[in-house]
Order: structure tokens, then C-alpha cells, then sequence
């Protein structure tokens, strides 16, 4: 017999309305399930759209927190949050990721005594100049229940005296790419290609090393322009500010396009040569479709898609190489390394507690 819990799901951004989909289509057949929007992320495009595309409920709530410092949006996040928990007395809450609405949403029910379920868990990048390893570093630690995606993963929550709360599931993005990937074919904007001939790299960039240093997103964009075929690059409003404050140049080849939708976007990763990108979930969704990745970062929290020969890091900094990018070629073979069924893994684990 399933005991029926009222349970809170936290997001605020791209990658988590991706993970949210399958669980909480699934999760809502047995549990009362509340959805909680921070609004970290608010422009149509980086949220409205993905609920649309990925046919999510509608968040009971939306806290319309926005942009601005780590501190200030984290403290303001938590104090919303708080006040629903307070309100909602949920039996759990459910947070995703690495963002601040993940750890503002697994702070807030830790000192409220709410359970905290933290998918995800177990990633290390080992960068602490990224406010996404001290999120989910200290997110994993308060958490009670931890979905690890890898087995790398799992290894890691091990070192840390974790692995008693820890479950190793496999990633739930893969889920929504592999349910989402025909319909994207059949619902993509054909607009989307009709600038571009043959074949094209895919772009995507929004991390603060990459696009808030004048220098760094210059030589970024040189080497896009140096590339063998057409760019498409959807850019992050951060990036296209930055682009424009910076005068930076850019290059008939490279096209740059509003933020896509997730099933246009997904129709574009499956089209295209390759994907360049500082973006974690990125890196899994090309491996998933089988396209070679370049990652500019010198390091990724997903080493299997590295050790596997799908993915290039490539320091921005001291390593960016048109030719490198143009040369690069994985290997045919593929391993498993995100799982299978998560969504129903998950769920089943959920159900048990």
C-alpha cells in the first residue's frame, strides 16, 4: 500500500523544468504533488515556453524572484519559500539540480525539519569558483534523500559520508529527450533552418567566466567565425547584453537567434554537426543524441561523457582552436552511462519512503 504524501517540487530554471517533466506527470498518479516557480529564470523563452512544450502543469505558485546578486536572490527565495512551506506543511520537497532555488528550497525545509529530496545529487565540478558547486555541495549535505545520476556520482556521495542516503537512479533528462525527441521533429519551428545551407555547429554560452570578460567572449566569438560551416547561436539575454556592452564583433557565419523553446532547441541539437557549449545539461542531451561535444570549460562535473570520447574540454581561456573543434571526432560506441526507465525508478523509491 502507497502512502499518499503532499509533496513540494522546486524550480527556477531551464534544467530543472527538463528534470521536472516526466516526475511530475508520474509522481501526481499517487501523491499530491505542488509545484513551486521561483522565477529565477522569467523570460518567456527560458520558462513559459518549457512548461508549454513539456505540457507541465501550471506552478501553484510563481515567486517572480528574478535576477540579481547570489545573496540577495537566494536570501529573497528562501523567505518565500519558507512562508509556503509554513503554509502547505508538505511531507517533502523535492529540489533539482544546482541553481539557487535549489538550495534556497533545501535550506529553507532543513531548518523547517520538511524532508529534502535532492536530484542530481552527487555532481562535483571541484571548481569552487562556481556558485553551482558550493549550491549543490551544501544542497547534498542538508538534504535526507539523494538521486544520484551516475555512478560517479554515487562514488563521490560515498567519499562523503553520503552514501547511506544516497540511491543511484540515472539521470531523469534523458527521459525527456527520449519521449520529446519525434515530437520536436513534428512541432519545430521550419524557420528555425532557413537561413543556414548544409551543415552547422549548435552554440550555447552563459557562464560568467565565458561572457562577462571582454577578452574571453572575443576570442570565443573569433573562433566561431573560424569554423567550417554556419553557427547557430540562441543566446542567453545575459550573453546578448554582454555581446552588446562589449562591442563585440560578430561574423556573417554565426547567427545569432533569440532563446529556443525546449523542442526547438531539441530539433536543433538533433540537426546539428556539433554542439558547443558551457552548459551541464547540454553536455548529457548531445551524448543522448549521439552529437560530438565541445565543452568550453576545463572541467565537467559529467566526466563519463570525456571518458567516453564524446565530449572535448577546452579551456576558453588558454585552449580555444577552431581546428581542434573542426578535427574532432568520438568514438562509435556508446555505453549506458545515464540509466534507463528513471522516471519509474524514481518514483518507485519515492514511494517506498
Amino acid at each position: 500500500m502507497i502512502k499518499s504524501k503532499k509533496i513540494i517540487s522546486v524550480v527556477g530554471a531551464r534544467p530543472q523544468f527538463i528534470k521536472l517533466a516526466p516526475l511530475s506527470e508520474k509522481l501526481s498518479l499517487y501523491h499530491e504533488e505542488i509545484i513551486l516557480h521561483t522565477g529565477q529564470h522569467y523570460d518567456k523563452q527560458m520558462s513559459d515556453s518549457f512548461f508549454e512544450d513539456l505540457k507541465i502543469k501550471k506552478p501553484k505558485y510563481n515567486l517572480n524572484i528574478g535576477s540579481g546578486n547570489h545573496g540577495a536572490q537566494t536570501g529573497r527565495m528562501m523567505e518565500e519559500i519558507e512562508n509556503i512551506l509554513l503554509k502547505e506543511k508538505p511531507d517533502m520537497i523535492i529540489v533539482f539540480g544546482d541553481t539557487n532555488s535549489t538550495l534556497a528550497g533545501a535550506l529553507a525545509a532543513a531548518k523547517l525539519h520538511i524532508k529534502v529530496l535532492h536530484i542530481e545529487a552527487g555532481l562535483r565540478s571541484y571548481n569552487r569558483s562556481m556558485p553551482e558547486e558550493i549550491n549543490r555541495i551544501a544542497t547534498d549535505h542538508v538534504s535526507d534523500f539523494l538521486f544520484a545520476p551516475t555512478q560517479t556520482a554515487m562514488d563521490i556521495l560515498k567519499k562523503e559520508g553520503l552514501a547511506d542516503k544516497s540511491f543511484l537512479t540515472g539521470d531523469i533528462m534523458i527521459d525527456t529527450v527520449n519521449r520529446n525527441i519525434s515530437f520536436a521533429e513534428q512541432k519545430a519551428d521550419p524557420k528555425l533552418l532557413s537561413d543556414i545551407q548544409g551543415e552547422f555547429y549548435l552554440v550555447t554560452l552563459h557562464r560568467p567566466y565565458n561572457v562577462d570578460r571582454p577578452e574571453v567572449l572575443s576570442k570565443i566569438m573569433e573562433t566561431l567565425a573560424a569554423l567550417d560551416h554556419d553557427v547557430i547561436f540562441p543566446v542567453h539575454p545575459r550573453t546578448r547584453k554582454m555581446i552588446a556592452q562589449f562591442n563585440i564583433p560578430s561574423n556573417h557565419k554565426i547567427h545569432l537567434i533569440d532563446p529556443c523553446g525546449y523542442l526547438d532547441f531539441l530539433y536543433l541539437q538533433s540537426k546539428s554537426k556539433k554542439i558547443i557549449t558551457d552548459s551541464g545539461g547540454i553536455q548529457k542531451e548531445a551524448y543522448t543524441l549521439k552529437k560530438p561535444c565541445i565543452t568550453l570549460r576545463p572541467e565537467t562535473e559529467w566526466v563519463e561523457t570525456v571518458k567516453e570520447g564524446w565530449n572535448l574540454l577546452m579551456n576558453p581561456e588558454t585552449d580555444l582552436d577552431a581546428q581542434k573543434i573542426i578535427d574532432f571526432i568520438p568514438r562509435k560506441e556508446q555505453s549506458n552511462i545515464f540509466g534507463s526507465e528513471v522516471t519509474q525508478s524514481m518514483v518507485e523509491i519515492i514511494n517506498s519512503l
